[in-house]
């Protein structure tokens, strides 16, 4: 398994994204998106999607040099429209926009339609919270991803629609992300390209029998991811059900539809910011927020647990490991970046290309 350490893995990103057209400015934005999933752990968000980002951009999917198209606009709502550019882009400028309206108003909230894939929801948690600013984003396939059962159920009815949160501290901040389903489909995917079985409780096959065969999201007859929390979860599915109603349903684009294809290319997208200094007050929030994570920091552990973890920590954790050691790529993977780079008539492996 190739090993590379983030450095030499942004150069790998931004050669390829640049062979294949997409201007430095926007590969930079989406090469270090990619890469930082890899270090928090979140592999599946990470430089696994550069075969499919460039697939969609040869294919005329995915455009690059393209505005953020204002739909509908009021001081706190922006509705926008991705015109299919690349994900990361174009979520960015439409935070950019957001972050104005939340430090003026205190509360401002956007969609995004028509978008290439915006990867790890948790990153922009990360950004905001390095402003002052709480988030809660959210987003679905646009119609396709149909890849969740709902209980009791032996078909895909929704995309797995993750939700995250994050809150601001006066030192680490709490960011839940996670899907709506027991995984991320590109979960499933990693372990797909690396030959390898799903945990148990993540799957079902097209009988609704449970199953440990990634290969059943990819092949026919189709199996079928299950909620979070179980098959017979109505909690998860509600809440991925939820999800789905209101990005597709405020943004302008789709809910899940049998219209779409399974294999989707984008997202819908919800982004609400909000500025704890225009409700009770800073200062307070961020008494309020350190209190109760040391409280939860301070419980008594059972018998072989360290330590308590609050969400965020374990991609901290995993961050600083990997910029020590590097990033294992599996090797699935690396044959993929490797067919993408000689499609774009680049040697393989790269000459500057230092692997450990």
């Amino acid at each position: 398994m190739p090993i590379l350490s983030s450095e030499a893995l942004l150069d790998l990103c931004r050669t390829l994204f640049g062979a294949a057209g997409v201007p430095v400015d926007e590969a930079e934005i989406v090469a270090r998106s990619l890469v930082e999933a890899n270090l928090c752990g979140h592999d599946s968000h990470g430089v696994l999607r550069v075969p499919q980002y460039i697939t969609h951009l040869r294919q005329g999917v995915y455009r690059v040099g393209v505005p953020l198209e204002v739909l509908q606009e009021t001081p706190a709502v922006l509705a926008a429209d991705g015109q299919w550019g690349l994900g990361q882009v174009q979520a960015y400028r439409l935070l950019e926009r957001l972050s104005s309206k939340a430090e003026v108003l205190g509360v401002a909230a956007g969609t995004l339609r028509h978008c290439g894939h915006i990867g790890r929801l948790g990153e922009y948690a990360e950004w905001a919270v390095q402003r002052g600013l709480a988030l809660v984003a959210a987003v679905n396939s646009h119609g396709a991803g149909r890849r969740v059962a709902p209980p009791g159920g032996t078909e895909g009815r929704i995309s797995t629609n993750p939700i995250c949160m994050g809150v601001p501290t006066s030192s680490e901040p709490v960011i839940l992300d996670f899907s709506t389903s027991a995984a991320a489909e590109g979960k499933v995917r990693a372990c797909f390209q690396k030959q390898q079985a799903c945990p148990e409780g993540w799957l079902i096959d097209h009988r609704g029998q449970p199953t440990t065969d990634p290969a059943v999201l990819y092949t026919e007859p189709r199996g079928s991811l299950v909620p979070f929390g179980g098959s017979q979860a109505y909690k998860g599915f509600g809440l991925g059900l939820l999800i789905d109603l209101l990005c597709g349903g405020l943004s302008g684009g789709s809910c899940s539809n049998p219209n779409y294809p399974i294999n989707g290319a984008g997202n819908t997208a919800l982004f609400i910011l909000l500025q704890p200094q225009r409700f009770a007050g800073l200062e307070h929030f961020l008494q309020q927020t350190d209190a109760l994570t040391a409280y939860v920091r301070s419980c008594p552990t059972a018998a072989g647990v360290s330590a308590i973890t609050l969400p965020g920590d374990p991609e901290r954790h995993t961050r600083n490991i990997r910029l020590r050691q590097g990033i294992p790529i599996p090797e699935g993977t690396w044959d993929l970046i490797g067919q993408t780079a000689r499609e774009l008539d680049l040697p393989w492996p790269l000459p500057s290309l230092r692997i450990d």
